[in-house]
Protein backbone atom coordinates (compact mmCIF):
# COMPACT_ATOMS: atom_id res chain seq x y z
CA UNK A 1 0.00 0.00 0.00
CA UNK A 2 1.66 3.60 -1.29
CA UNK A 3 2.24 5.69 2.01
CA UNK A 4 0.59 8.91 1.78
CA UNK A 5 -1.82 10.59 4.35
CA UNK A 6 -1.56 9.68 7.70
CA UNK A 7 -1.92 6.55 9.84
CA UNK A 8 -5.36 5.46 9.99
CA UNK A 9 -6.50 3.39 12.37
CA UNK A 10 -10.22 2.96 14.14
CA UNK A 11 -11.90 4.47 16.83
CA UNK A 12 -13.84 2.28 19.68
CA UNK A 13 -15.55 2.89 22.25
CA UNK A 14 -14.84 1.26 25.97
CA UNK A 15 -18.59 -0.30 26.17
CA UNK A 16 -17.42 -2.76 23.35
CA UNK A 17 -14.29 -4.16 26.05
CA UNK A 18 -10.61 -4.15 26.42
CA UNK A 19 -8.28 -5.89 23.65
CA UNK A 20 -6.26 -8.65 24.74
CA UNK A 21 -3.11 -7.47 25.97
CA UNK A 22 -1.39 -9.76 23.44
CA UNK A 23 -2.04 -7.56 20.83
CA UNK A 24 -0.20 -4.65 22.50
CA UNK A 25 3.46 -3.64 23.21
CA UNK A 26 4.91 -3.25 26.40
CA UNK A 27 3.54 0.66 27.61
CA UNK A 28 5.99 2.44 29.53
CA UNK A 29 5.71 2.91 32.75
CA UNK A 30 3.51 5.24 34.27
CA UNK A 31 6.12 7.44 36.10
CA UNK A 32 7.64 7.87 32.13
CA UNK A 33 4.19 8.73 30.60
CA UNK A 34 3.97 12.53 30.74
CA UNK A 35 6.36 14.95 29.36
CA UNK A 36 5.96 17.39 32.92
CA UNK A 37 5.64 15.96 35.78
CA UNK A 38 7.32 16.77 39.59
CA UNK A 39 8.55 14.81 42.18
CA UNK A 40 5.50 12.78 42.69
CA UNK A 41 4.40 14.51 46.24
CA UNK A 42 2.16 16.55 46.24
CA UNK A 43 -0.21 18.60 49.29
CA UNK A 44 -2.99 19.56 47.90
CA UNK A 45 -6.35 21.50 50.60
CA UNK A 46 -9.40 22.84 49.07
CA UNK A 47 -10.04 26.49 50.40
CA UNK A 48 -14.02 26.05 50.88
CA UNK A 49 -14.19 22.95 52.80
CA UNK A 50 -10.77 21.91 54.10
CA UNK A 51 -10.40 18.68 52.44
CA UNK A 52 -6.94 17.60 52.19
CA UNK A 53 -4.32 14.95 50.05
CA UNK A 54 -0.87 14.77 50.72
CA UNK A 55 -0.30 12.02 48.46
CA UNK A 56 2.74 10.23 46.51
CA UNK A 57 0.77 9.58 43.22
CA UNK A 58 3.28 7.47 41.83
CA UNK A 59 4.42 3.78 43.83
CA UNK A 60 8.17 2.63 43.76
CA UNK A 61 7.50 0.40 40.48
CA UNK A 62 6.45 3.62 38.72
CA UNK A 63 2.92 2.64 38.72
CA UNK A 64 -0.24 5.19 39.51
CA UNK A 65 -1.29 4.94 43.43
CA UNK A 66 -4.85 5.01 42.94
CA UNK A 67 -5.20 5.74 46.65
CA UNK A 68 -3.19 9.23 46.22
CA UNK A 69 -5.45 9.90 43.28
CA UNK A 70 -8.97 8.75 44.97
CA UNK A 71 -8.17 11.47 47.79
CA UNK A 72 -7.13 13.85 45.24
CA UNK A 73 -10.83 13.72 43.60
CA UNK A 74 -12.28 14.27 46.74
CA UNK A 75 -10.42 17.15 47.13
CA UNK A 76 -11.33 18.74 43.61
CA UNK A 77 -14.95 17.53 44.22
CA UNK A 78 -14.84 14.54 40.97
CA UNK A 79 -16.54 11.27 42.65
CA UNK A 80 -14.47 8.81 41.25
CA UNK A 81 -17.26 6.05 41.99
CA UNK A 82 -19.80 7.89 40.30
CA UNK A 83 -17.46 9.06 37.44
CA UNK A 84 -15.94 5.74 37.12
CA UNK A 85 -12.70 7.91 36.29
CA UNK A 86 -10.41 10.40 37.70
CA UNK A 87 -9.43 13.83 37.69
CA UNK A 88 -6.99 14.05 34.27
CA UNK A 89 -3.52 12.55 35.37
CA UNK A 90 -2.17 15.02 32.42
CA UNK A 91 -3.60 18.35 34.92
CA UNK A 92 -2.31 16.33 38.22
CA UNK A 93 1.59 16.05 37.06
CA UNK A 94 1.59 19.46 35.38
CA UNK A 95 0.06 21.07 38.55
CA UNK A 96 2.65 18.46 40.33
CA UNK A 97 5.88 20.00 37.85
CA UNK A 98 4.70 23.79 38.15
CA UNK A 99 4.29 23.89 41.69
CA UNK A 100 7.73 21.85 42.44
CA UNK A 101 9.47 24.54 40.06
CA UNK A 102 7.60 27.40 41.50
CA UNK A 103 7.66 26.93 45.45
CA UNK A 104 8.77 23.47 46.47
CA UNK A 105 7.33 21.26 48.89
CA UNK A 106 4.51 24.37 49.63
CA UNK A 107 1.12 23.71 49.96
CA UNK A 108 -1.54 23.99 46.41
CA UNK A 109 -4.62 25.95 47.43
CA UNK A 110 -7.40 24.74 45.38
CA UNK A 111 -10.23 27.44 44.75
CA UNK A 112 -12.22 25.66 42.09
CA UNK A 113 -11.76 22.11 40.85
CA UNK A 114 -14.47 19.93 39.09
CA UNK A 115 -17.65 21.86 38.32
CA UNK A 116 -20.73 19.95 37.71
CA UNK A 117 -22.95 21.42 34.87
CA UNK A 118 -25.33 22.65 36.87
CA UNK A 119 -22.62 24.42 39.54
CA UNK A 120 -20.51 26.48 36.57
CA UNK A 121 -23.57 27.60 35.10
CA UNK A 122 -24.32 29.01 38.57
CA UNK A 123 -21.54 30.67 38.65
CA UNK A 124 -21.94 32.25 35.16
CA UNK A 125 -25.38 33.22 36.32
CA UNK A 126 -23.69 35.10 39.39
CA UNK A 127 -21.44 37.09 37.13
CA UNK A 128 -18.25 34.81 37.41
CA UNK A 129 -15.53 34.79 34.58
CA UNK A 130 -16.77 31.24 33.90
CA UNK A 131 -16.90 29.68 30.11
CA UNK A 132 -20.52 27.51 29.24
CA UNK A 133 -17.42 25.19 28.09
CA UNK A 134 -15.13 25.41 30.60
CA UNK A 135 -12.36 22.71 31.44
CA UNK A 136 -13.51 22.14 34.36
CA UNK A 137 -16.69 20.30 33.53
CA UNK A 138 -14.35 17.52 32.36
CA UNK A 139 -12.01 17.42 35.05
CA UNK A 140 -9.02 18.80 33.11
CA UNK A 141 -8.90 22.17 35.28
CA UNK A 142 -7.99 23.93 38.57
CA UNK A 143 -7.82 27.53 39.84
CA UNK A 144 -5.51 27.46 42.80
CA UNK A 145 -2.58 29.21 44.59
CA UNK A 146 0.76 29.13 46.15
CA UNK A 147 0.97 31.03 49.52
CA UNK A 148 4.25 33.40 48.78
CA UNK A 149 4.10 32.84 44.93
CA UNK A 150 2.99 36.02 42.99
CA UNK A 151 0.09 34.95 40.99
CA UNK A 152 1.24 36.66 37.75
CA UNK A 153 4.76 35.04 38.29
CA UNK A 154 2.91 31.74 38.36
CA UNK A 155 1.26 32.75 35.18
CA UNK A 156 4.07 34.04 33.42
CA UNK A 157 6.00 30.58 34.52
CA UNK A 158 3.30 28.65 33.36
CA UNK A 159 2.77 30.63 30.16
CA UNK A 160 6.41 30.32 28.85
CA UNK A 161 6.41 26.13 28.53
CA UNK A 162 3.53 26.61 26.07
CA UNK A 163 2.16 23.43 27.32
CA UNK A 164 -1.68 23.68 28.53
CA UNK A 165 -4.50 26.13 29.45
CA UNK A 166 -2.92 29.30 31.76
CA UNK A 167 -5.12 32.42 32.39
CA UNK A 168 -4.83 34.90 35.25
CA UNK A 169 -7.49 37.38 36.36
CA UNK A 170 -5.65 39.36 38.73
CA UNK A 171 -4.51 38.08 42.50
CA UNK A 172 -2.79 35.56 43.63
CA UNK A 173 -4.73 32.48 41.73
CA UNK A 174 -4.18 31.19 38.40
CA UNK A 175 -6.44 28.75 36.23
CA UNK A 176 -4.62 25.72 34.90
CA UNK A 177 -5.99 23.25 32.58
CA UNK A 178 -4.81 20.68 30.68
CA UNK A 179 -6.69 21.68 27.44
CA UNK A 180 -5.53 23.48 24.18
CA UNK A 181 -2.49 25.50 24.90
CA UNK A 182 -3.36 29.27 25.09
CA UNK A 183 -2.95 32.04 27.27
CA UNK A 184 -5.18 34.67 28.65
CA UNK A 185 -5.58 37.68 31.61
CA UNK A 186 -8.80 39.07 32.48
CA UNK A 187 -8.77 41.44 29.81
CA UNK A 188 -8.44 38.75 26.83
CA UNK A 189 -10.41 35.70 28.50
CA UNK A 190 -13.36 36.49 25.78
CA UNK A 191 -15.54 34.70 28.04
CA UNK A 192 -19.59 35.78 27.54
CA UNK A 193 -18.21 37.02 23.61
CA UNK A 194 -19.90 33.88 22.50
CA UNK A 195 -16.41 32.74 20.77
CA UNK A 196 -17.13 29.21 22.30
CA UNK A 197 -20.35 28.21 21.02
CA UNK A 198 -21.36 25.81 18.45
CA UNK A 199 -18.40 23.91 19.60
CA UNK A 200 -15.62 26.12 17.66
CA UNK A 201 -13.18 25.12 20.52
CA UNK A 202 -13.71 21.84 20.96
CA UNK A 203 -10.66 20.11 21.49
CA UNK A 204 -9.34 16.30 21.38
CA UNK A 205 -6.42 15.35 24.07
CA UNK A 206 -5.16 11.95 24.79
CA UNK A 207 -4.63 10.61 28.81
CA UNK A 208 -0.95 10.18 28.38
CA UNK A 209 2.07 12.21 26.51
CA UNK A 210 3.97 8.75 25.62
CA UNK A 211 2.98 5.27 24.34
CA UNK A 212 3.96 2.39 22.60
CA UNK A 213 3.25 1.55 18.98
CA UNK A 214 0.19 -0.90 19.39
CA UNK A 215 -1.03 0.29 22.57
CA UNK A 216 -4.81 1.52 23.76
CA UNK A 217 -5.10 4.91 24.25
CA UNK A 218 -7.68 6.71 25.89
CA UNK A 219 -9.28 10.00 23.31
CA UNK A 220 -11.39 12.57 25.30
CA UNK A 221 -12.91 15.81 23.49
CA UNK A 222 -13.34 18.79 25.86
CA UNK A 223 -14.76 22.21 25.62
CA UNK A 224 -18.11 20.96 23.72
CA UNK A 225 -20.86 23.99 24.08
CA UNK A 226 -23.23 21.19 22.76
CA UNK A 227 -23.62 17.63 21.84
CA UNK A 228 -25.24 15.69 19.77
CA UNK A 229 -22.73 15.25 16.76
CA UNK A 230 -20.98 12.08 16.10
CA UNK A 231 -17.66 11.01 15.17
CA UNK A 232 -16.21 8.84 12.58
CA UNK A 233 -14.73 5.42 13.08
CA UNK A 234 -11.64 6.21 12.42
CA UNK A 235 -8.76 8.76 13.20
CA UNK A 236 -5.62 9.36 11.50
CA UNK A 237 -1.91 9.57 13.15
CA UNK A 238 0.44 12.78 11.72
CA UNK A 239 3.37 13.12 11.95
CA UNK A 240 4.11 16.25 15.02
CA UNK A 241 6.43 17.83 11.82
CA UNK A 242 3.20 17.60 9.51
CA UNK A 243 4.42 15.12 7.10
CA UNK A 244 1.80 12.67 6.81
CA UNK A 245 2.85 9.54 7.30
CA UNK A 246 1.28 5.75 5.92
CA UNK A 247 -2.13 5.28 5.31
CA UNK A 248 -2.47 1.52 7.13
CA UNK A 249 -6.24 0.48 8.08
CA UNK A 250 -6.69 -1.08 11.72
CA UNK A 251 -9.43 -3.50 12.45
CA UNK A 252 -12.92 -1.71 13.02
CA UNK A 253 -14.25 -2.48 16.71
CA UNK A 254 -17.51 -0.19 16.36
CA UNK A 255 -20.21 -0.63 14.16
CA UNK A 256 -21.77 1.76 12.38
CA UNK A 257 -20.16 5.02 10.28
CA UNK A 258 -20.83 7.36 13.13
CA UNK A 259 -20.34 7.17 16.93
CA UNK A 260 -23.05 9.37 18.31
CA UNK A 261 -21.40 11.46 21.01
CA UNK A 262 -24.77 12.21 23.28
CA UNK A 263 -23.02 13.63 26.88
CA UNK A 264 -19.55 14.27 28.22
CA UNK A 265 -18.95 11.24 29.61
CA UNK A 266 -19.51 9.56 26.40
CA UNK A 267 -17.18 12.41 25.07
CA UNK A 268 -14.35 11.47 27.64
CA UNK A 269 -14.40 7.68 27.29
CA UNK A 270 -13.22 6.95 23.58
CA UNK A 271 -10.37 4.45 22.77
CA UNK A 272 -8.51 3.42 20.13
CA UNK A 273 -5.62 1.46 19.46
CA UNK A 274 -2.32 2.96 18.31
CA UNK A 275 -0.99 0.90 14.70
CA UNK A 276 1.45 -1.81 15.98
CA UNK A 277 4.18 -1.20 13.35
CA UNK A 278 4.14 2.84 13.63
CA UNK A 279 7.90 4.20 14.11
CA UNK A 280 8.99 5.80 17.61
CA UNK A 281 8.30 9.57 17.28
CA UNK A 282 6.37 12.61 18.07
CA UNK A 283 3.03 12.80 16.38
CA UNK A 284 -0.74 14.47 16.58
CA UNK A 285 -3.91 12.02 16.04
CA UNK A 286 -6.78 13.81 14.03
CA UNK A 287 -10.52 13.23 14.36
CA UNK A 288 -13.28 13.83 11.94
CA UNK A 289 -17.39 15.00 13.32
CA UNK A 290 -20.16 13.99 11.44
CA UNK A 291 -24.02 14.49 11.90
CA UNK A 292 -22.81 17.49 12.65
CA UNK A 293 -25.52 20.20 13.84
CA UNK A 294 -24.18 23.72 12.50
CA UNK A 295 -21.98 25.03 9.87
CA UNK A 296 -19.65 26.97 12.52
CA UNK A 297 -18.42 23.72 13.96
CA UNK A 298 -15.31 22.30 12.81
CA UNK A 299 -15.12 18.91 10.65
CA UNK A 300 -12.40 18.30 12.49
CA UNK A 301 -9.97 18.41 15.96
CA UNK A 302 -6.05 17.69 16.30
CA UNK A 303 -5.27 16.46 19.45
CA UNK A 304 -2.52 17.36 21.94
CA UNK A 305 1.49 15.92 20.67
CA UNK A 306 2.09 12.05 22.14
CA UNK A 307 5.38 10.55 21.30
CA UNK A 308 5.49 6.72 20.35
CA UNK A 309 8.35 5.08 22.22
CA UNK A 310 11.24 3.01 20.74
CA UNK A 311 9.95 -0.54 21.79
Amino acid sequence: MNVRFGLIFFVFLILVGVMGAGMCNAAPSDGDRFFYKGDGRIEIVNIHNGARADVTIRNEDGSVNQDALAAIDQVFGFSNEEKGEHISLRLINMLDYFSDKAAPGKVVHLNSGYRSPQHNEKLKRAGGNVASTSTHLDGMALDFYIEGVPGKKLWEMVRKEDCCGVGHYGGVSIHLDAGKPRFWEAATSKVRTGESDYNRRIYLSTEYDRYSAGEKVRLSLSSISQFGFGIKPQVTVLKQDGADGAGVPAGIHNEGQCIPMTDRKAARLIYATLPADLKPGKYRIRMEFCDVPFPQMPAQALSNAIEVVPK
